[in-house]
């Protein structure tokens, strides 16, 4: 049996995108900067698409700037807020994804930025009470970029708290929505936001397209010098199929967004009281094994399990047909361990191995079942 429970890392298309995206590339192969009939097609095809996206997240069509995905889009809004709008200081955390971090280190060595990380809880939540000191530190320009929700641990940020909190210090705001865009909803109108990044593979879409909510009149230049694509902050012909195909996937992610809700919560119910029956000292990284403040499409516990056999748990389970995730797809080929982990764990936790097991609404019960049924024979 073959069970993927990775979908943090990226999920499976659904087929009505795959098909989306199949008569797209079949049918509309123009460039959409071309004039002619055929680069109208793929023009029209284009803006259909960005409006649609638009209205679902209650944004203005130019506020949605097409990127490669969220890593892109999130070096395109750090390093423009700081090469176009005079950001000297930049708050984070320390539990971001490496795209913001790395970001940030790029430009505090190359444009002499500072950064600020916020204070974290033990279970990894922003400290609000701390973020507005440091808001409140100096006279410098600042932008605050926080996620939405964690790709490791699940945690849920507060965005209207947090926007509020910056826009009352002149702040700029941005967040690295990935892992939620497509799983909860955004009225993107009356949230205080700046920025948003965004990423079609993480809501059953296609890889290598996202984009960047871009709130109107923000000041940013390009980032990608070249055509005059993207309302001339991203050159580049734009990659038609894979657009309409986002489009596609988010439409049917809030078409649907009750009932597969629904159906994801109750199944990562259904796996923390069965995998509490095999390890009752189990412990939940960050909020992940609560319901208030974590989204349900993932958790991450560390097992009560011995360094010698904790080391070979995930190549045991992948041997058994199970994907999961010992922290980001995006830094497992690195030694160092998860740096959202070591940000947060403390003894017992930080000695006992972690896995994060993320759902979609491909997974059943009876896939739980089995992961389970494994586990019990890797104890014994």
């Amino acid at each position: 049996m073959n069970v993927y429970l990775d979908n943090a890392a990226t999920t499976p298309l659904r087929k009505e995108v795959i098909q989306t995206i199949s008569k797209v590339m079949e049918d509309c192969y123009g460039n959409p900067s071309s004039v002619h009939a055929f680069g109208r097609t793929a023009k029209s095809n284009l803006e259909t698409a960005r409006k649609g996206i638009a209205k679902l997240l209650n944004a203005a069509p130019q506020e949605i700037i097409f990127t490669s995905g969220g890593t892109e889009s999130d070096n395109m809004i750090l390093h423009c807020a700081v090469k176009d709008l005079g950001v000297t200081t930049i708050i984070s955390s320390r539990i971001e994804h490496h795209a913001v971090i790395h970001a940030m280190e790029a430009l505090e060595a190359n444009n002499g930025i500072k950064i600020l990380y916020v204070n974290l809880s033990k279970d990894g939540s922003i400290d609000i009470e701390h973020l507005e000191t440091l808001l409140q530190s100096d006279d410098s320009k600042k932008l605050v970029s926080l996620m939405h929700v964690n790709n490791e641990i699940g945690n849920i940020l507060d965005l209207s708290t947090v926007g509020k909190l910056c826009h009352q210090n002149n702040a700029l705001f941005h967040s690295d929505a990935v892992q939620g865009v497509g799983h909860f909803t955004f009225d993107l109108e009356k949230l205080p936001i700046d920025f948003l990044s965004a990423a079609a593979h993480k809501f059953h879409g296609p890889k290598g397209v996202g984009f960047s909510f871009v709130k109107r009149n923000s000041g940013l230049q390009p980032f990608i010098h070249g055509g005059s694509q993207e309302r001339g902050l991203r050159a580049g012909t734009e990659s038609v199929h894979n657009i309409v195909g986002m489009h596609k996937a988010l439409e049917l992610a809030y078409e649907n967004y009750e009932e597969e809700k629904k159906q994801l919560v109750s199944l990562k119910s259904y796996f923390i009281s069965e995998i509490k029956n095999v390890f009752p000292e189990i412990i939940f990284n960050g909020l992940s094994g609560v319901e208030e403040g974590s989204t349900f499409t993932l958790v991450n516990v560390a097992l009560p399990i011995p360094k010698e056999k904790g080391a070979m748990l995930d190549f045991h389970l992948d041997l058994k047909g199970i994907s999961c995730s010992k922290g980001s797809a995006c830094q497992s080929g690195s030694n160092t361990g998860s740096h959202v982990l070591n940000a947060i764990q403390e003894a017992p936790a930080n000695e006992w191995p972690s896995l994060r097991f993320s759902f979609s609404i491909f997974n059943t019960k009876k896939e739980i079942d089995y992961l389970i049924q494994v586990f019990k024979e890797f104890v014994v």
